[in-house]
């Protein structure tokens, strides 16, 4: 093949590529393109699954963007059951702490060090409270349980139930929703995209840990009102 061949073949398979690349994202037409703006994955930990990796039809929930308000990690304050939580992820995380209200609770043991009181945890967000959490959950492992603690009840922890564990998160992140106007228009705004979380979650992760999902069922119930 000629030097002319070869140029149009390259022609072509560009062609191609960027045909197949507009068919891929023809529907996020209409949508902020900074929430698939491309980062470096040399740049990105190992776990991120980064804005880019989205397919079609899809958008990350990415910490990157605005969408990162999703996200459990997001410091967004809210009320809960008469107590101010700084995000779900402090809610989810000071579950795994010592409880007052929950006689014979094994993590009181004095051999365990809490950095945190069970109050603190509630108070984090973002990465410190997922590492107070990898404390709570060395403990749990060190004894061999698989429970957490809401007001003195035990509550089984990964469990591929939808049970009390998963209904609390799902309030937490209600109550969330109804008290920040931003995050509800935000929500709407995602219109039918299918929302995808920023890190991977391994193979069958308890419904709790499928933040995404729960989202994608509050935006059906707002969008059927709105």
């Amino acid at each position: 093949m000629g030097e002319f061949g070869l140029m149009k073949l390259a022609c072509l398979k560009s062609l191609l590529f960027l045909s197949v690349l507009c068919f891929a994202h023809s529907s996020e037409e209409g949508y902020p393109p900074e929430w698939w703006a491309p980062v470096d994955p040399t740049d990105a930990p190992s776990w991120e699954i980064l804005p880019q990796d989205a397919g079609p039809g899809e958008v990350i929930l990415s910490k990157r963007t605005e969408l990162g308000i999703f996200s459990n990690f997001a410091a967004t304050e809210f009320l809960f059951e008469d107590f101010t939580y700084a995000s779900v992820e402090g809610f989810w995380q000071m579950m795994k702490y010592p409880d007052s209200l929950l006689r014979k609770d094994p993590r009181k043991n004095p051999k365990y060090e809490w950095d945190y009181s069970r109050l603190e945890v509630a108070a984090l967000s973002g990465f410190v409270a997922k590492d107070a959490g990898n404390a709570g959950s060395r403990v749990m492992t060190d004894l061999d349980i698989n429970w957490v603690s809401y007001k003195g009840k035990k509550m089984p922890y990964r469990t591929s139930e939808k049970g009390e564990h998963y209904d609390l998160i799902r309030k937490a992140m209600r109550a969330k929703l109804d008290q920040h106007e931003e995050i509800k228009n935000l929500l709407i705004k995602t219109g039918d995209l299918v929302l995808r979380p920023d890190h991977d979650q391994g193979a069958n992760p308890p419904p709790a840990w499928e933040y995404f999902k729960i989202w994608m069922e509050f935006r059906s119930e707002l969008l059927a009102t709105h």
